[in-house]
């Protein structure tokens, strides 16, 4: 195989793929869209179906930490990557496992009251209406921007990392739209979730998610970045290796249930991934996860898929029908085209391959 020679990939023979269901040229098909420069600055492809792989592809390239260039870097699957917003999908999980243990109130419960500390926002007719699952969902209905560069701080979830108090930040954006009508892309909604784990578990965010997801995944190792205030980024930080995110994918195809130990219930990851409001470009959106549909040819039918999306083509795709998860790593931060790559990666390699349930 010929692509670079600081790549390396890995796919199952071909009479495995078939067995899989999947076409057994997938390989060439991968090889020839990364040869052609389809498929360009990669990092990381991991993708499974159940617990088989089918596809391990790492790279080398440019790369950062939360913003902070790195150099250049040979990937592995022990390297860790930046998730950048598939951490809000993880922090939507975490919220789920905290509701289960009754540490953190239902998604109908008024936001403002989890911050009696600012009780002067709260008295605001519009405010009021705010619920937990408005944030969770990204219809709060206040102005947010992050449609500029995270280079530029004007950028809100810039602008909140730089504020005194990140939460009276957040809270006190102006209204724009009824809550419940209009989806913003907010990192501050995010950030006000974690903000209520924490309280409600009385842990640091970090350390609630290493004890009550991290730890039971055999997840060891993961940074999760934090402000000048300490607080971790709910919104962009975590930090995981390829394969491990890929567990957290499996953990919610399966349901919930990992080595038959229930991590979080049946029930939040359907609501999760219940579409709650449309997206600008055509998409859907639940609890802090994208949904969508894609054509397969195993199907008569277009089949619903739910991801992570993070700045510079961080993936994580889930096919629940299929039994199929992908991690997809990108270098390409800050770009308006960083979506490109991944999602060929996951509708023409992956899914235009997977020919037989």
């Amino acid at each position: 195989m010929v692509i670079t020679q600081s790549a390396s990939s890995f796919l199952p023979d071909r009479e495995t793929l078939q067995a899989m269901g999947f076409d057994p040229g997938l390989r060439r098909k991968f090889e020839a869209g990364i040869e052609a420069g389809l498929l360009r600055d990669l990092h990381v492809v991991l993708a499974a179906r159940s617990d088989n792989i089918c596809l391990e592809y790492y790279a080398a390239g440019p790369d950062e930490n939360w913003g902070a260039p790195l150099g250049d870097v040979v990937f592995d699957a022990d390297t860790l990557h930046d998730l950048r917003s598939v951490t809000k999908s993880v922090v939507g999980l975490l919220y789920g496992i905290a509701l289960d243990r009754e540490l953190v109130p239902p998604p109908d419960a008024p936001l403002y009251e989890q911050f009696p500390e600012y009780g002067d926002l709260a008295r605001d007719a519009a405010r009021a209406k705010i619920t937990v699952g408005h944030a969770l969902t990204m219809t709060m209905g206040m102005e947010w921007d992050e449609k500029r560069p995270y280079t530029d701080p004007l950028n809100s979830e810039i602008a909140m990392e730089n504020a005194p108090d990140r939460y009276r930040f957040a809270l006190d954006r102006p209204m724009v739209a009824e809550p419940g009508t209009r989806w913003i892309y907010s990192g501050g909604s995010v950030a006000l979730a974690g903000a209520i784990i924490e309280r409600g578990s009385g842990k640091r965010l970090s350390d609630f998610a290493r004890e009550v997801l991290f730890e039971p995944l055999d997840i060891a190792r993961f940074h999760w970045s934090a402000g000048h205030d300490g607080v971790a980024s709910a919104a962009s930080g975590l930090r995981l290796t390829a394969p491990d995110l890929l567990k957290i994918g499996m953990l919610l195809l399966q349901k919930g249930v990992w080595n038959g130990r229930r991590i979080v219930s049946e029930d939040w990851i359907r609501q999760s991934f219940t579409r709650a409001i449309p997206t600008e470009d055509g998409l859907g959106y639940g609890r802090l996860w994208f949904c969508g549909d894609a054509p397969v040819p195993a199907f008569d039918r277009p089949s619903p898929w739910y991801a992570g999306f993070g700045n510079g083509g961080q993936r994580l795709w889930l096919m629940p029908h299929a039994g199929i998860a992908a991690v997809i790593y990108s270098g390409k931060y800050n770009s308006w085209d960083a979506w490109i790559t991944p999602t060929r990666v996951w509708r023409e390699i992956i899914l235009a391959n997977f020919l037989k349930a």
